[in-house]
C-alpha cells in the first residue's frame, strides 16, 4: 500500500475521518448509557429525599412532584423542558417537603436538596451534583450539615436571619 503524500487536502481528510469516527462512537456510548445514567440520577434523588427528611433509606417514601418555572420560562403543552428554566423541585409527603434547586457555582451547576418539616424548619441538607474545587467549594456539602461550620440544620428560614455572619446574619459563608 502507498503511502499519502503529506498535502493539506490528505490531511485535512485524514483529520475530518478521525473527528467523525470518534463522533460516532462518543454519540454511541453516550446513547447506550443514557438510561442507566438516568435511572442512577433518579435513585440518587429518592436517597436524598429520604436522608433531608430524616426517614431510613430502607423505608418506602412516596412523594408528588411539582416544578416551579423561571418567571415567563414555563413550557407551552407538549413543549420539552429545558432544565435551566427550572427554578426549584418540590418533592411532597406525608413526612416533610424536599426541594431540589439548582444554581451556578464556582466552578459550574450545584444542585442542592433541602428538607423541612411542616412548620418550615431545615430536617436535612444535600448536595446532589456539584462541580466545585476539591477542598474548597466541594465542602459545600459537609459545610451546612449538623456538625459543620455553617450549620443550618433546625434553622427556619422564616424566623432565622439566612444572610451570612459578616453582614449580621445567622449563617457563617463558606466562600
Amino acid at each position: 500500500m502507498k503511502k499519502l503524500s503529506s498535502s493539506l487536502i490528505n490531511m485535512v481528510l485524514v483529520l475530518t475521518l478521525i473527528a467523525v469516527i470518534a463522533g460516532g462512537i462518543l454519540a454511541y456510548v453516550n446513547d447506550v448509557t443514557a438510561q442507566q445514567i438516568k435511572n442512577i440520577e433518579e435513585k440518587k434523588l429518592k436517597v436524598g429525599i429520604k436522608e433531608v427528611l430524616n426517614v431510613p433509606v430502607t423505608d418506602s417514601l412516596d412523594y408528588q412532584a411539582d416544578t416551579i418555572y423561571k418567571e415567563g420560562k414555563k413550557p407551552a403543552q407538549g413543549e420539552k423542558v429545558k432544565e435551566d428554566d427550572i427554578q426549584f423541585i418540590i418533592y411532597k409527603t406525608t413526612v416533610g417537603t424536599a426541594i431540589s434547586s439548582k444554581e451556578n457555582g464556582f466552578g459550574g451547576a450545584l444542585n442542592v436538596l433541602t428538607g423541612f418539616d411542616s412548620e418550615g424548619t431545615i430536617l436535612g441538607y444535600k448536595v446532589l451534583k456539584h462541580a466545585e474545587t476539591p477542598g474548597l467549594g466541594a465542602k459545600a456539602g459537609l459545610w451546612f450539615q449538623k456538625d459543620g461550620k455553617g450549620n443550618i440544620i433546625g434553622m427556619n428560614p422564616g424566623k432565622n436571619n439566612f444572610t451570612v455572619s459578616k453582614d449580621g446574619g445567622e449563617v457563617d459563608a463558606i466562600t
